[in-house]
């Protein structure tokens, strides 16, 4: 029988693990559409090829909104932002129908809408951030 030594150094094996950092919101709508996917694959054919297409789509807009709005100056995110938060809002509407028309069940809906209502709270802190930092009355001060 061999002897096992444990150290407390470091190794040098790579993890699985992303080593790039993304924005907090960038991860929630990440991590809705993770949620989403699996949610997707699982919708009656009739919504699948039509509404639920729609909705992956939305998702992916939003993502490409977020990312393109994390590398442009403050005075270029703007247009970004709200378009991210008018994609998320159709998103909600359209996950709505899909509920009402029971295709996705309560559970889902739910898991989806808690996340998305999150997302969507942390866009709209941007926006915020954004329209003072923005505003004439801030650029004038400078």
């Amino acid at each position: 029988m061999g002897i096992m030594v444990v150290t407390n150094q470091p190794t040098n094996q790579p993890t699985n693990q992303p080593t790039n950092k993304i924005l907090p919101v960038l991860g929630k709508v990440k991590e809705s559409y993770l949620l989403w996917y699996k949610f997707y694959l699982d919708l009656p054919k009739t919504h699948r090829h039509s509404l639920g297409q729609r909705i992956d789509t939305l998702f992916v807009e939003v993502i490409e909104a977020i990312s393109a709005a994390s590398f442009l100056s403050p005075a270029e995110k703007h247009p970004y932002v709200r378009l991210a938060i008018k994609k998320a809002d159709t998103l909600r509407v359209l996950l709505l129908v899909l509920w009402e028309t029971k295709s996705l069940d309560d559970k889902k809906y739910i898991a989806l809408s808690v996340k998305l209502d999150e997302a969507g709270k942390m866009l709209g802190g941007w926006n915020g951030q954004l329209a003072k930092q923005n505003s004439p009355a801030k650029a004038g001060e400078k």
